[in-house]
């Protein structure tokens, strides 16, 4: 693939801000994304990837002085699973993140400082109405698909309930319709930890040094959380790395080496204040809205395709089956898979040979039965049966 620029896109210009879930508004919005592909002459073959917590809109390809390839480029680009000789793929930062798109590191026009915790409470839902607006300035009225991982896949539920008359078809991977107990905790380990760093200064920790420790200390745990007991034991074991200094009440365990790397790895590449905000939004987010899962799904006439791997316990594949019984009973065209895999909640991340496979295959599936014409026809099939 060529090398890849990010682009911007600004809109919501005062008096004409963006109305929030929270009720506030926010206003002008700067949205950094990248393209891959071309879009076709009937704008028809565009695919939105939804990124998850720590990503951003780098998906594939790389940039210019950069070696590192974009964190799905496994996935994307000529010849993979979201062929870029077929298919012109978008992906952009979500509102409230710090690779570009306006989030509480972003200078606030009435003020000239970072926002901080001035930055309003965003939701899954304000995220893809953003990405609704971006899709609105690059003439797309109808995506042939959206996909995503993890809170990429929270995305992708709110696109099809949000928007189900943009869709032809979603891709949801190792995905929930809402957060439980244990992922909240595990969630709010991790605020815990920057709120309690002596330099996050309630917020207001632009321009000295961060709350790097508790950063870190967030991903940590949050690593732990994406990786299998099989899968560490493989790749760890209760290895001493030797020659490395070791921490006070370390033991030089590889495992120990490897998350203080990890750690530290994210704080030079992420905001604090994001975290935060981000991990806010995705405990909060619940597809059904209050309902019964069934009749939220109603509406939706996409063709939808569930993946989620077997030693995943952070998003175990029972929360994946729920989402599939949900489409079932409303009437929703979805296939789902589980693949066995070691690697747990990473794998939607490691497993692009499988993964390649099935949503080649579902893609292809759609473009042959999903043409503007056809959708139409089956927008108004399911109208009236809906309405009968």
């Amino acid at each position: 693939m060529d090398v890849i620029d990010t682009r911007y896109f600004t809109f919501a210009h005062p008096p004409d801000e963006l109305e929030l879930d929270s009720g506030g508004r926010l206003g002008p919005i700067t949205v950094a994304y990248e393209t891959y592909g071309t879009l076709n002459a009937q704008r028809s073959n565009a695919i939105l990837i939804l990124h998850a917590l720590s990503g951003d809109a780098h998906a594939a390809g790389s940039h210019a002085g950069e070696g590192r390839p974009g964190w799905w480029d496994s996935m994307i680009g000529p010849g993979k699973a979201f062929d870029t000789d077929r298919y012109f793929v978008i992906c952009s930062n979500v509102l409230g993140g710090c690779k570009g798109t306006t989030g509480p590191s972003s200078v606030d026009p009435a003020t000239g400082q970072p926002h901080g915790l001035g930055f309003p409470v965003i939701t899954i839902g304000d995220m893809v109405r953003v990405q609704a607006r971006l899709l609105d300035h690059l003439g797309i009225e109808t995506l042939l698909s959206v996909a995503g991982g993890s809170m990429g896949g929270m995305q992708a539920l709110e696109w099809l309930v949000s928007y189900p008359d943009r869709l032809h078809s979603a891709i949801l991977i190792a995905t929930a319709a809402k957060h439980s107990p244990q992922q909240i905790a595990f969630n709010e380990v991790g605020r815990q930890a920057i709120l309690a760093d002596p330099n996050w200064k309630d917020g207001h920790y632009y321009g000295g040094p961060p709350p790097a420790k508790g950063l870190s200390v967030a991903r940590m745990v949050g690593h732990i959380t994406y990786m299998s007991d099989l899968s560490m034991a493989e790749k760890f074991g209760r290895r001493i790395r030797e020659g490395r200094r070791r921490a006070r009440f370390g033991n030089g365990f590889e495992v120990e080496e490897y998350l203080r790397d990890r750690g530290d790895n994210f704080v030079r590449r992420f905001d604090a204040n994001s975290y935060l905000y981000i991990t806010k939004a995705m405990d909060s987010f619940d597809v059904s809205a209050g309902q019964d899962l069934a009749e939220r799904f109603r509406r939706i006439l996409a063709k939808v395709l569930v993946l989620s791997f077997r030693s995943d316990w952070l998003y175990p594949s029972s929360q994946s089956l729920e989402l599939v019984r949900a489409f079932k009973r409303a009437s929703v065209d979805a296939t789902y898979c589980e693949i066995d895999s070691t690697y747990g909640h990473d794998a939607f991340l490691l497993e692009a040979e499988t993964e390649t496979r099935l949503v080649r295959h579902f893609l292809e599936t759609v473009t042959r039965e999903r043409t503007p014409a056809e959708a139409k026809g089956l927008v108004a099939v399911r109208s009236r049966t809906r309405s009968g």
